[in-house]
């Protein structure tokens, strides 16, 4: 007997030969034996319509849920009978078998089966593109996803062909040194250290243009400084080294010095071991300097202020401030050299009683701001020259000097203590453009240097006359609240004057409705000055719009004036706090609604009442005009209670209890302000113990 094909048929099943292309199936009966039919062509017929219903079946998508739970008893009935089966995948492109598992193998592995392993039956048709009824009689596993995914991936094709874009990498060089421009120089070098690349970007000269080493000075060493400043030397514009000490003479200052050569603004403020030489070449290499700084340098003399007019003919300031080997003859040398020159600051210079230098500014005539401060050699013959020139032309009826007017826009004398009267009052109408005047210090002075002044000058907005103890309350009341310069002005200092008082002041509160700062410091003001301001500062501010924040409209210095009390101090902040109602429009019919001014003064005051006044000012800036009233009226109550406890004769024990009761409740008030203190909670007191 031949053996049997285990490749294309069931076990038992007859051999095929080349002479029946297509072999018999075999039909499995309840028993499981197979049956060999008589009429060929009715069993070609049922094999070929039991192969396509199979077919069929394996494509339906509903095949999971034709299926039923197998059994764990015999998977074969007594009748003949097939089971829900599949096809285990459609026919392999290639010619390969499907990787399904057998029907019947499947089968004969449930538990506690008795069928037989092996079924013997008829030979089975091949079937193009399957090499077994194994194959072809598979069950198919179908496995239900948890989630449907709504999109698809790329293809791994396309994906390989799709080139990766760098934003950063395929920018062009412009647009990232703009974009590192908004970067402040101390974020630029931590930048650097990223790449090569970066670090490149990041020294390129064109971030350098504006070079501020003010505010990070005390931390860059010298080496990493030089370094940055020779890297972007030729696009430096503005330079400020100031304070920086570390800038010596050495290979890396010399460095500097030849890389910068496009300056425009230099400041060397404050670089003390600056030495001469470098300095002067710094000064020849820069033919564009407009602004220089050289405040404070021991290295400056006037023949550096020499090749300054040589070297510097576009200089437009110029400050030399307290160098000690400088004298009024370099200022002249600059002043004729440097036609374009409008501020000057030379305080603390010494030889301005040199008439030559004073008849050099007087003909350049191009000085909106000149500086002298603390210029005592600055005498009322030198100043006369400055401003009316050698023997002015001189009109027979006002006594004033034909000349043409000065351009000067800010003028500080202070402490020029040589200076007096008659030297001050040759300002008055030469100096129309004059927006502030700074003499402070200037002892001799009276009430008639400063009424030709007062008088002629409209734009002024600054005005400091501190240390003038022989000013009177008519220049005040009868000059500066009524000149023309009384709805600008802005600021004003009359410290220490002790002549001063409220019939000067009151005058200057009712008509100079602009002032944001006042110092009265050791004056003879009262709480009717203080008053007034709160009226000027409430006739000016507007109701609080919603949702917003009062501002500080006026700043005002009280403190050592002996007339000044508390119940003045209580009026400011009373006004501070109380609610106004916005001013009738004609025609309105919108009913009004009470709201905070918009404007409040800051009070600097006695030492004892400060932190109260400072707590106040808090809590109504950040809009709890509640907390500031309460806070107010507590003060009051306290200061009341104060004054009583001190007064003598009967009922003094009572007038001390209530100064105590009153300094707990106080005490409370300023806890309730402070952070991490619960509103409305008593610290817990001790009674003090005492022994008799």
């Amino acid at each position: 007997m031949a053996e049997p094909e285990t490749n294309n048929a069931l076990p038992g099943a007859a051999p095929t030969t080349a002479a029946s292309p297509v072999p018999e199936i075999a039909v499995v009966n309840g028993d499981g034996l197979a049956g060999e039919g008589t009429d060929a062509h009715a069993k070609k017929s049922s094999r070929q319509r039991l192969l396509r219903g199979l077919q069929r079946i394996s494509s339906s998508p509903t095949l999971a849920q034709l299926g039923r739970p197998r059994s764990s008893s015999s998977p074969y009935g007594k009748h003949g009978t097939l089971s829900c089966v599949s096809l285990a995948s459609s026919p392999s492109p290639f010619g390969h078998p499907s990787a399904g598992s057998s029907y019947f193998s499947q089968m004969s592995s449930a538990d506690g089966s008795s069928a037989p392993t092996s079924i013997p039956g008829s030979p089975m048709a091949e079937l193009p593109g399957f090499d077994g009824i194994e194959s072809v009689l598979a069950v198919r596993k179908i496995e239900t996803p948890l989630s449907i995914p709504t999109t698809a991936s790329v293809p791994l094709e396309l994906r390989k062909k799709t080139k990766t874009f760098n934003l950063w990498t395929n920018m062009p060089h412009e647009i990232k040194i703009h974009v590192l421009s908004f970067l402040q120089p101390k974020e630029l070098v931590r930048a650097s250290r990223v790449s090569k690349d970066f670090y490149d970007m990041c020294f390129d000269g064109q971030l350098w243009t504006c070079f501020d080493a003010s505010e990070f000075y005390k931390e860059i060493p010298s080496e990493s400084l030089s370094k940055i400043i020779v890297a972007a030397g030729p696009f430096v514009k503005d330079l400020n080294l100031r304070g920086c000490v570390q800038v010596e003479h050495d290979k890396r200052a010399e460095m500097v010095v030849k890389a910068c050569r496009n300056l425009i603004n230099a400041t060397l403020e404050g670089c003390r071991n600056f030495q001469r030489s470098t300095l002067h070449s710094l000064l020849k290499s820069n033919e564009r300097l407009a602004n220089l700084n050289l405040t404070g340098l021991t290295a400056v003399t006037n023949l550096t202020c020499k090749i300054i007019a040589q070297s510097c003919p576009h200089l437009e300031m110029f400050n030399v401030s307290w160098c000690k080997h400088v004298d009024a003859r370099g200022i002249r040398l600059v002043v004729e050299g440097c036609h374009k020159l409008t501020d000057l600051r030379a305080g603390e210079i010494k030889g301005f009683d040199n008439v030559t230098v004073a008849e050099a500014i007087f003909k350049s005539n191009n000085l909106e701001r000149l500086v002298l401060a603390g210029c005592n050699d600055l005498n009322d013959t030198a100043l006369k020259v400055m401003i009316q020139g050698v023997n002015p032309e001189i009109d027979v009826l006002t006594e004033r000097a034909i000349v043409p007017p000065r351009k000067l826009r800010h003028l500080d004398l202070s402490r020029c203590s040589q200076l007096t009267t008659q030297g001050v009052k040759s300002l008055g109408y030469l100096v129309p453009d004059l927006e502030g005047l700074q003499l402070t210090g200037v002892t001799h002075l009276t009430d008639a240097a400063l009424e030709p002044i007062l008088d002629s000058t409209p734009r002024l907005t600054h005005l400091e006359l501190e240390d003038l103890s022989e000013l009177t309350n008519t220049l005040l009341s009868e000059h500066l609240a009524r000149a023309p310069c009384a709805p600008c002005l802005e600021h004003f200092s009359i410290s220490s004057c002790e002549n001063l008082g409220d019939a000067g002041m009151l005058p200057v509160f009712r008509n100079c409705t602009s002032l944001q700062s006042v110092f009265l410091d050791n004056t003879r003001v009262s709480d009717l000055a203080l008053a007034e301001a709160a009226a000027m500062i409430r006739e000016r501010a507007s109701p609080l719009r919603p949702l917003s924040h009062p501002s500080i409209g006026l700043s005002l210095v009280v403190y050592d004036c002996q007339n000044v009390t508390w119940t003045g101090v209580r009026e400011v902040l009373s006004r501070n706090a109380e609610k106004m109602k916005p001013k009738r429009i004609p025609g309105q019919t919108t009913q009004d609604v009470a709201a905070p001014p918009s404007e409040i003064i800051t009070l600097k005051c006695f030492y004892g009442w400060q932190m109260t006044v400072d707590e106040h000012t808090k809590r109504v800036l950040r809009g709890d005009v509640a907390a500031a009233c309460r806070l107010e009226r507590k003060w009051a109550d306290y200061m009341q209670a104060t004054e009583e406890a001190g007064a003598g004769g009967a009922g003094g024990r009572r007038r001390r209890r209530r100064l105590r009761e009153t300094q707990q409740v106080h005490a409370d008030e300023e806890e309730a302000g402070a952070p991490g203190v619960i509103p409305g909670r008593r610290r817990a007191r001790t009674a003090g113990c005492t022994v008799m």
